[in-house]
């Protein structure tokens, strides 16, 4: 490309000088996520992986989740705190794949911006390269595109994908789960990366709170809050179920706890959650009383405490309990799994009780 091709592009808004310092800014996050079966670095057409330890598998089955963080990007905007939403963007991705019993293996990401400002965009990976150490994959891959006039200058939006693999004997879902098992709830670290249109209209936009405000109930300024990030439970789960038997993971984003758990659960089994048996953050009764909400508003749009539900035998509760606990990870039991009502028709998840109070 010649000098003025260049100009003309830069013209348009375009600065390939910027793209490129971004990418020798990113070098070192992305090499830190490299798994040994990664070949080669950054730089090329396409990231490459490779596949010969799935010979060890007896029938291996790949699979696949994409997503993005939602409008949580705006409050990490108008914070100008950009590595922090790494987390969010991966666990919303391999949290998925673990449900189904599946070892992430790599992830690629996708960055739009209305403007490449590098220090931005290091900071941005270094949360997605923090985050996939935490979840023990590769980050092998990634675009940054600049928008300019489709994006304002300070505004961007990420996306991304994982690869995992789970031998077919053992992909966990709803056949496997039977009347009698215990339902264990993974305790969440906030709103994660869901509800962020419900939570900015209710406390930015009606109630006109500003996201530097100190908010008592929360212990720091709402836009700290705001802007926790979402907590990977990938290597949890992993590690769960080498040690107890697995029959389901529910990963709780949009829709909430019981809709989310529906999706794994059996036409012929019920479960009723507790909300007695945990106090969700004060984060939650926030927004609904600043909105004043109801609560199946709430519970249809947030986790309300709970980011990741495993479903175990009942023999097998304590040790799974225990399991996570050492992993440092705050869990109960939740609820039962019941048989269902024959030719009674009704929701496959529901919740009974009051939430206790923090």
């Amino acid at each position: 490309m010649s000098n003025e091709q260049q100009s003309a592009y830069a013209a348009a808004g375009v600065d390939i000088e910027a793209a490129d310092r971004s990418i020798d800014l990113i070098k070192e996050w992305v090499g830190k996520t490299k798994r040994s079966e990664v070949i080669g670095g950054i730089g090329g057409f396409a990231g490459l992986f490779d596949a010969s330890a799935l010979k060890l598998y007896d029938h291996p089955v790949l699979a696949t989740s994409t997503d993005g963080v939602g409008t949580k990007v705006a409050i990490a905007q108008a914070m100008d705190t950009h590595h922090t939403i790494g987390f969010d963007l991966v666990g919303m991705v391999v949290d998925d794949l673990v449900a189904c019993g599946a070892e992430p293996l790599f992830m690629t990401d996708y960055i739009a911006c209305g403007k490449v400002v590098p220090e931005r965009i290091e900071a941005i990976v270094r949360g997605i390269a923090e985050a996939c150490l935490a979840a023990g994959c590769a980050l092998i891959g990634g675009e940054i595109a600049e928008h300019p006039g489709l994006l304002e200058p300070h505004a961007y939006d990420v996306a991304g994908a994982s690869t995992g693999v789970v031998e077919r004997s053992k992909i966990l879902g709803p056949e496997r789960v039977r009347p009698g098992d215990a339902v264990i709830a993974m305790a969440s670290s906030g709103l994660h990366s869901n509800g962020y249109s419900l939570a900015r209209k209710v406390l930015l936009a009606d109630a006109g709170w500003a996201l530097d405000r100190d908010v008592p109930e929360l212990g720091r300024t709402l836009g700290e809050e705001l802007l926790e990030p979402t907590k990977v439970y990938t290597l949890d789960c992993l590690a769960l179920l080498d040690a107890v038997e697995v029959h389901t993971f529910a990963h709780v984003t949009g829709g909430g706890l019981a809709a989310n758990l529906a999706r794994v659960i059996p036409e012929s089994v019920r479960v009723v959650i507790d909300r007695s048996s945990w106090a969700p953050k004060p984060v939650f009764e926030l927004i609904r009383e600043v909105g004043g909400l109801s609560l199946a508003d709430v519970e249809s749009t947030l986790n309300q405490g709970v980011g990741m539900i495993a479903v175990v035998p009942a023999d097998a509760a304590d040790a799974a309990r225990a399991v996570l606990a050492e992993r440092g990870v705050e869990a109960w039991i939740c609820g039962v799994a019941e048989a269902a009502d024959e030719g009674t028709a009704g929701p496959r998840v529901s919740l009974s009780g009051n939430h206790r109070r923090g």
